[in-house]
């Protein structure tokens, strides 16, 4: 399937976004953990309070609920809501054949939508910024999705 090669340009496109968004997921988890580490809490599980070279002092507020650590979890957890989509969809819409410009400004746009919404939601910026590009990012997977939508039911 030659539309699956990097020789693709649009392939190549959605493989570089996709890279992207993972790596900004794995990123995130770190970010959450180094906070865990940074403020000796916001840890989850029981165990978590286990004496360890990690955790020489442990303290019964450890898995108490800590802001710092949290906001990463939030954005984990918008991460985990939203890429997969797109994960998805962009997949499907290089299968549509479009034109490279047009994948390209997709792919990018969308990465872009998700690094501010991402850095927006780490600087505790008000909702209003981060909804904003959260609406970009989504507005862009619709696009993508009608067009996936429209190329199956013509090939029906």
């Amino acid at each position: 399937m030659p539309e699956l090669q990097f020789s693709n340009p649009i392939f190549a496109a959605y493989a570089a976004s996709a890279a992207t968004m993972v790596l900004l997921g794995v990123v995130t988890a770190w970010a959450t953990v180094i906070q865990m580490m940074r403020h000796k809490g916001g840890f989850r599980a029981p165990e978590d309070l286990r004496r360890t070279p990690l955790n020489p002092q442990p303290r019964p507020d450890q898995t108490a609920p800590l802001e710092a650590v949290d906001r990463y979890r939030r954005i984990m957890q918008n991460h985990l809501e939203n890429l997969p989509f797109f994960l998805v969809i962009g997949l499907l819409f290089v299968l549509t054949g479009p034109s490279v410009a047009l994948a390209r400004w997709l792919f990018a746009g969308y990465v872009v939508s998700r690094l501010l919404h991402f850095l927006s939601y780490a600087s505790a910026q008000v909702h209003d910024i981060r909804a904003t590009f959260w609406t970009i990012g989504s507005l862009i997977l619709v696009a993508m999705s009608v067009r996936v939508l429209a190329a199956g039911v013509a090939a029906l």
